[in-house]
């Protein structure tokens, strides 16, 4: 999903395959006949890949501190209980009804995050695997309802980032420094596509979440790599849209990276969190939504002369409150609990938990939040909440919005149009 760090167009099913027909105007690059709707959708996180903050339960249930993460999760537990357990998650964390909710809410993409697990499991490897048909069964359900599917691989072998999310915690990630880690995803990205890339409700192949750039330039270099490995992988297949990451680098980092008068088919995703450093839980609500109006400009450049551009994980949450968001066993920069001696900024109580104990001025601010970011991103091509569902972090969840009110059932509905002009 997300990251401790930090009008891309709705593929409708009429539309044309290449986004790399532009015609120049001013000195600018202008989409020229492709759809009609910008990208407004939610990420499905903590479904076929496990996240303690999303379903804690899961991890508490087991009643080992040592299992922090879907490698753990399967290395120390029984086999037939894990894997038990899992399957009765697949089955009812999202089902035919989510799909049918995030149409209803004027949604039109979904992002759905895998591991490269539930394709290839290695050696000495503790994963545990059954995703692949709930995989294909959403991509079915989203056809039905009318939205499109960003396949995201989440994970690759040796963790390109470290996070949880990767499915394996580790201080430094290890994908980059072994070859043999980069063909095994290229190897998946190749069945993915091999399997998907005709399937016209799957639209959109990521091809890895987050690498973590900012871990050294060997990350960058093999990184770099990769997309355009990968690319050429998807492209011998189809012209399924090839989504890359920009690597937690400055959009301006991927200039004429890539160039989209080459690429057929290319669109970079970005993710915007605000809680995830000392200086971001210590602003006062305007710093936050000043913050996020101003990349509004990157944004909209980048997209209009390099490459069409998604947000494809961000929040109304501004605090990292959220029962084991930095990890399990882990507290929060917001209340100082993260680490002994650290500062306090506020009580998490407040701002973390279920919808119906906020407050009307939080619920207001997250409304205010929520529409900053959305006004801002679809500077660029539009956006792809994190996430669908929380067991007991309702400010990140985008059913409880729904439910609470802070985020309106027609996405384009505006209670603060002129948010980002003060």
């Amino acid at each position: 999903m997300f990251t401790p760090w930090l009008t891309f167009v709705s593929l409708l099913s009429t539309l044309p395959l290449v986004i790399s027909h532009r015609r120049w105007s001013s000195q600018r690059l202008v989409t020229r006949d492709y759809g009609s709707q910008t990208v407004r959708g939610v990420n499905l996180g903590g479904w076929l890949v496990l996240e303690p903050w999303i379903t804690p339960s899961l991890f508490d249930n087991t009643g080992n501190p040592k299992i922090v993460d879907e490698w753990t999760f399967g290395q120390y537990q029984d086999t037939a209980v894990a894997l038990a357990t899992l399957t009765e998650h697949w089955n009812t964390w999202i089902t035919k009804d989510d799909f049918r909710d995030i149409a209803a809410a004027g949604l039109n993409h979904v992002r759905i995050p895998i591991g490269y697990w539930a394709f290839d499991v290695g050696a000495g490897e503790p994963y545990l695997q059954g995703q692949l048909p709930y995989l294909r069964k959403a991509i079915y359900w989203a056809a039905e309802y009318n939205l499109k599917v960003i396949i995201d691989l989440h994970g690759a072998p040796g963790s390109q980032n470290g996070f949880d999310n990767s499915g394996q915690r580790m201080p430094f990630p290890h994908w980059q420094s072994n070859q043999t880690n980069v063909d095994r995803t290229d190897a998946i990205i190749q069945r993915i596509a091999r399997e998907f890339s005709y399937d016209s409700a799957a639209s959109i192949i990521a091809p890895l979440n987050e690498p973590a750039g900012f871990d050294g330039q060997q990350m960058l270099n093999v990184t770099r790599q990769y997309w355009l490995d990968s690319y050429k992988t998807i492209r011998q297949l189809g012209n399924t849209i090839v989504l890359i990451h920009d690597a937690f680098q400055p959009l301006s980092y991927w200039n004429n990276f890539m160039p989209r008068e080459q690429y057929v088919n290319v669109a970079m995703d970005t993710h915007i969190y605000q809680m995830f450093s000392d200086e971001g839980v210590s602003r006062s609500d305007e710093a936050h939504i000043q913050a996020a109006c101003s990349n509004a400009g990157p944004l909209s450049d980048f997209n209009d002369y390099q490459l069409m551009t998604i947000v494809g994980e961000w929040t109304p949450a501004m605090t990292d409150c959220a029962k084991y968001l930095n990890g399990r066993g882990i507290g929060a920069r917001y209340d100082g609990s993260i680490s002994q001696g650290a500062p306090r900024y506020g009580n998490c109580t407040d701002v973390t938990g279920y919808g119906s104990s906020f407050s009307q001025d939080y619920k207001g601010f997250l409304r205010k939040i929520w529409e900053a970011q959305v006004i801002t991103y679809e500077k660029a091509s539009g956006w792809i909440q994190w996430t669908w569902k929380a067991e007991q972090a309702d400010e990140w969840a985008y059913s409880a919005g729904l439910k609470y009110g802070w985020i309106p059932y027609d996405p384009t509905e505006r209670l603060y149009p002129d948010i980002c002009e003060k």
